[in-house]
């Protein structure tokens, strides 16, 4: 008798989840349930080639909605080009290759009132039952137990210009912009030859923001850059979390015997926030797990997102550097002196796999805050708040 799987959330890691298990364990019943209208929200995730295995960018390249073969950053004292695959996938895409894969199985507008291991209670009554439910519906709310966190947050604007912009490749960090509130850059994804999508982003002690303002943030940008705005093609907002600090079963008590993915798991980086890498080698591997059943998942996905912590040390290292040592309107040091590094270096960090000589290389060198003030930042402690 085959498996039956309900994933509880249709965001990125369950939409990954759903496409993966759907194509190598085409036995299985899935049922994805969201509470929206469509899937993936109103989204663009992006990603490095070198952030994930072979074996899973194979399925996950196809996927996305943009590729393009190098980037750029710029800081007040430091430009470069970046060579390396980068790829953005949209919510429209994601929602559409999923639902043609899952067809009935995708359930919309499905509002969750109960969710176990072993069932899930939608409103009105109706109970599905499930040898494996997996619950990805992402944090809820800006503090979260057992994380000390700090956001990146984000408004962006697609945009179609009257000429071609000229652009060749991503450009993801401009941080030559005004730095009032902490670390901000502007991150911009050259969609066509007249088309872009243009985010104004902060690393903020703060989840809030004021569209309005961002809006005239990224209307000033654009015209400084010459680009003449012919059409708004849509709007989208974002709040990344930041560890600085915290302990991983607080946040997932071992009580909650529910599998959970994505950032609900806490499987993301945590200092660029990006999910992709995490949600993609989660689907790829679960897809090879001989029992599909929720008591060992929830185990298996356990000791996971227990083993990611650690390997993370240096990321929330770094976070703490960046929000407790630097002075808001120097924040920026840290990552323009992060990007002195070799290529390899700057890829493995993108993938959440810094090696211990990587982390020698990243704390070297002139330090980008007073050390006076770094000292207290270099050892976790349940203090940072």
């Amino acid at each position: 008798m085959s498996s039956s799987v309900v994933l509880v959330g249709g965001g990125l890691a369950n939409c990954l989840i759903a496409l993966r298990l759907k194509a190598a364990r085409p036995d299985i019943r899935l049922t994805l349930l969201e509470g929206a209208g469509r899937l993936g929200g109103n989204h663009t995730w992006s990603f490095h080639g070198t952030d994930v295995n072979a074996a899973t960018l194979a399925w996950l390249q196809p996927l996305a909605s943009h590729g393009w073969r190098h980037y750029d950053v710029r800081f007040p004292s430091r430009e470069r080009r970046l060579d390396g695959d980068y790829y953005s996938l949209t919510s429209e895409r994601l929602h559409d290759m999923v639902s043609a894969a899952l067809q009935a199985g995708v359930r919309l507008n499905s509002t969750v009132t109960d969710v176990a291991a072993d069932r899930v209670t939608l409103a009105g009554g109706e109970v599905l039952t499930a040898d494996l439910v997996i619950d990805g519906r992402g944090l809820q709310g800006s503090s979260q137990p057992g994380m000390t966190l700090r956001f990146q947050k984000f408004f962006g604007q697609h945009l179609r210009f009257a000429a071609p912009h000229e652009l060749t490749g991503p450009l993801l960090m401009d941080a030559t912009v005004s730095q009032a509130e902490g670390y901000r850059f502007v991150y911009v994804l050259p969609f066509t030859t007249t088309e872009v999508l243009i985010e104004d982003t902060y690393y903020s002690d703060s989840a809030a923001f004021d569209d309005a303002e961002l809006r005239q943030n990224i209307a000033r940008y654009a015209a400084e850059r010459g680009w003449l705005v012919q059409e708004l093609v849509r709007e989208e907002t974002g709040v990344l979390p930041i560890v600085l600090d915290g302990n991983p079963d607080a946040f997932w008590p071992a009580a909650d015997t529910v599998p959970r993915s994505g950032l609900r798991a806490g499987l993301f980086h945590h200092t660029t926030g990006y999910s992709v890498p995490e949600a993609a080698a989660l689907a790829h591997e679960l897809a090879s797990q001989n029992c599909l059943e929720s008591a060992s998942i929830a185990i298996w996905i356990r000791s996971r997102v227990q083993r990611r912590w650690r390997e993370q040390w240096i990321f929330r290292l770094l976070n703490r550097l960046l929000f407790l040592a630097a002075a808001p309107a120097e924040r920026y040091r840290v990552l323009e002196h992060f990007y002195r590094l070799p290529e390899p270096v700057i890829e493995r960090f993108y993938a959440g796999r810094l090696t211990g000589r990587d982390a020698l290389r990243i704390l070297s060198g002139t330090p980008p805050v007073p050390v006076i003030r770094a000292l207290p930042c270099l050892l976790p402690s349940s203090s940072h708040r």
